[in-house]
């Protein structure tokens, strides 16, 4: 499903939300109050600016009594989204975004990925896949990484470990070609990058890759991965807290000017590798 269409087709969800609500005869408010989140993510759902995770949409059938057709549209939409399920919604948020900030402890993160790179992590993760499923799984993350091309792209800031830079993936070819991109981006200025050295020792969130989005009209969100599953995190507390957390990273990581220095490095590590070989 095109992007235009899937998000007229999230506004036919909201549309249809709002139906039944008023039909009911709830605010927003009073319908938030029973499906255990704010009156004011009602109203982002019913506009299509934000999109409901499945349990909430489960809820929403139970309160208005609708034999299921939120959950019948949250898996439609869901299913046609190019991306796992457990990271579209993430996915949809992240198009949205005015400032996105990652924290990735062992890989480049999606939005940096060159395709070389990002099919090295696919197979890496899959390794009997078709060449179908390899090219529409790459392809839809080259899709993804779009947006910090557009004009009205959002401020994006990456704190990476130094492992990222060093974990082959690929030939030495492919990830000096990456780290080129990484450079790339900073000078560009694109990108805001920093990079926590192995030098530093023990930092903050070791080994917990997070994202924090933040939009024009509605709350910050924090995203976390797990092994194929993924959590939206809007309580505001949780999200001070990852906030803070990145704070934490900010603080351990390098300059930027000294991190575009050792990605710069690095990239000249797999250069030399390539030609010793």
């Amino acid at each position: 499903m095109a992007k235009g269409l899937r998000q007229a087709a999230w506004e036919f969800f909201g549309a249809e939300l709002k139906r039944r609500r008023e039909a009911a005869g709830l605010t927003q408010s009073e319908l938030g109050t029973r499906v255990f989140v704010s009156g004011g993510y009602i109203g982002q759902f019913e506009q299509a600016i934000r999109k409901p995770q499945l349990d909430v949409a489960q809820r929403i059938d139970e309160v208005l009594q609708t034999d299921g057709i939120f959950e019948r549209m949250w898996r439609k939409l869901i299913d046609k989204s190019p991306y796992a399920t457990y990271f579209a919604a993430a996915a949809e948020l992240e198009a949205l975004a005015t400032k996105i900030c990652d924290f990735a402890p062992t890989l480049i993160p999606g939005l940096l990925q060159t395709k070389e790179y990002a099919r090295a992590v696919v197979l890496a993760s899959n390794p009997l896949a078709t060449e179908e499923f390899l090219e529409d799984t790459v392809g839809a993350r080259m899709d993804r990484a779009k947006i910090l091309g557009d004009a009205t792209r959002p401020l994006y800031w990456a704190i990476l470990h130094e492992s990222a830079l060093r974990i082959q993936a690929g030939t030495s070819v492919d990830m000096a070609h990456q780290l080129d991109h990484l450079a790339t981006m900073v000078r560009d200025r694109k990108a805001l990058i920093q990079i926590v050295p192995f030098a530093t020792g023990a930092h903050p969130q070791m080994g917990k890759m997070f994202t924090l989005m933040e939009f024009e009209d509605a709350p910050p969100t924090a995203y976390t991965e797990a092994v194929y599953s993924g959590n939206l995190l809007d309580d505001p507390a949780v999200v001070k807290r990852t906030q803070a957390a990145y704070d934490l990273l900010r603080a351990a990581a390098l300059s930027p000017e000294a991190s575009l220095a050792l990605i710069e490095s690095a990239a000249e590590d797999f250069r030399r590798c390539e030609r010793s070989t």
